[in-house]
This record gives structure tokens, C-alpha cells and sequence, in this order.
């Protein structure tokens, strides 16, 4: 056998993070480098230890998890990220994985499938749990049999479609285009709108669909 497979535990539960210890400390082929109680040490360990698989909670103090990983994809894009969380809604679920996660479970899994999720995503593999794995299906293949909209894109709702496809907020995107969080509220609203979408996942999937990534929206203007 090779060399064990480096984990970086982050939860603020200290219970969470004891168990996650004790279920990898049974098994050769893993080994816990280093744990973090919130994302911003979540994000300084894996600089400093630059583990295999990090295992990530999606709500935590200092930084939530989507930024813990798109903070370590922008240092290292080859980074492999799981996600281990009780929420399952569309607005923790995709931008999650935007951001670059490669695994997504659910706190109810078995201890099984999450050491099983550590050794896929170790080897670069995508694992989801069954409930996210449907969900994106059913996104990805929901049916566009919506009739398009008469009024076109203005060049700004492009520009924030692109950003809601790689899962900003209203918050980020404002920050983004150095315009009002309102204002970047209003040009979802009316994205919604005119593609007579349901809301900001949706939306991100037909920006993916489309191709209007944030280089070609760019290239509009």
C-alpha cells in the first residue's frame, strides 16, 4: 500500500470533527494532518499542509465553506475538496460545486460511503450523495419548453448571469461590478424574468448551457 491519504478535517463541531477523527483513524489508508474549527483556519491549514482531500462543512464562523473553496481553488487549482454538510438546497448545493467541489455528501451518509466519497475525490473522481446526484440531474435535464423572451439581455445582466454561473452572491456579484447589492438583487429579478426562470440555480445552469461564461460575456461589451 502507498501512501495514506492526507485529510484536513474543517467544522466548527468539535463533536463532528472528533468522530470524523475516530472513523479515519480506523482505516490504513487515511490519515488526518490537521483539523479547523472555522474557515479562515480552514483556509490557512490547507495552505500550510497542503492535504490530499479536504473535508469541509458548508456553514462556518469567518468564512462559509463555498468561499474556503474557492479561496483554496485559487491557490491551487488541482485542490480536491468534499463537502460534508446537512443542507441540501439548490443555494449551497450548485454553488458548492461551481466553486470546485468534487464531492458532495449529506451528514446522514454512512460511514462507508464517506470513506469511500474520500477515495474517489482523492483520485480526482466527482462522488455525490444520491439526493444531490438527483437533484443536479433533474436540473440538467429539466426541459427548456419555455417560450424565450422577446427582450434580450442588456449587456450588465449578461455580465451578472456570467457571475451567478460560477455561484456569486448578490453580495459578491455587487462587489464584483462595484455596484449596489439592491441593484445586483434587481438584475437577478429581472434575469429571472425575462428567461422565465425559477430562480438562481436555474439561471447558472442555463448560463452553463449557453456557454456565457464570464470571458464571453466580456467579450459583448
Amino acid at each position: 500500500m502507498g501512501e495514506p491519504i492526507r485529510v484536513l478535517i474543517a467544522d466548527d463541531h468539535s463533536i463532528v470533527r472528533l468522530g470524523l477523527r475516530t472513523l479515519l483513524a480506523t482505516v490504513p489508508d487515511m490519515l488526518v494532518v490537521g483539523e479547523a474549527e472555522d474557515g479562515e483556519r480552514a483556509v490557512e491549514l490547507f495552505l500550510t499542509l497542503q492535504p490530499d482531500v479536504m473535508l469541509l462543512d458548508l456553514m462556518m464562523p469567518n468564512k462559509d465553506g463555498i468561499t474556503v473553496i474557492r479561496e483554496i481553488m485559487a491557490q491551487n487549482s488541482q485542490a480536491r475538496a468534499l463537502v460534508l454538510t446537512s443542507f441540501a438546497g439548490d443555494n449551497q448545493v450548485f454553488p458548492a460545486i461551481k466553486a470546485g467541489a468534487l464531492g458532495y455528501l449529506l451528514k446522514d451518509a454512512s460511514p462507508q460511503d464517506l470513506l469511500t466519497a474520500i477515495r474517489a475525490v482523492m483520485r480526482g473522481e466527482p462522488f455525490m450523495h444520491p439526493t444531490i446526484a438527483r437533484k443536479l440531474m433533474l436540473e440538467l435535464n429539466r426541459p427548456s419548453d419555455l417560450p424565450p423572451t422577446p427582450e434580450p439581455l442588456t449587456e450588465r445582466e449578461l455580465e451578472v448571469l456570467s457571475l451567478l454561473a460560477q455561484g456569486l452572491s448578490n453580495q459578491e456579484v455587487a462587489i464584483t461590478l462595484a455596484i449596489s447589492e439592491n441593484t445586483a438583487r434587481n438584475h437577478v429579478a429581472s434575469i429571472l424574468s425575462k428567461l422565465h426562470l425559477a430562480n438562481r440555480t436555474q439561471a447558472a445552469l442555463y448560463a452553463l448551457r449557453k456557454g456565457l461564461t464570464k470571458s464571453s460575456a466580456a467579450q459583448t461589451e
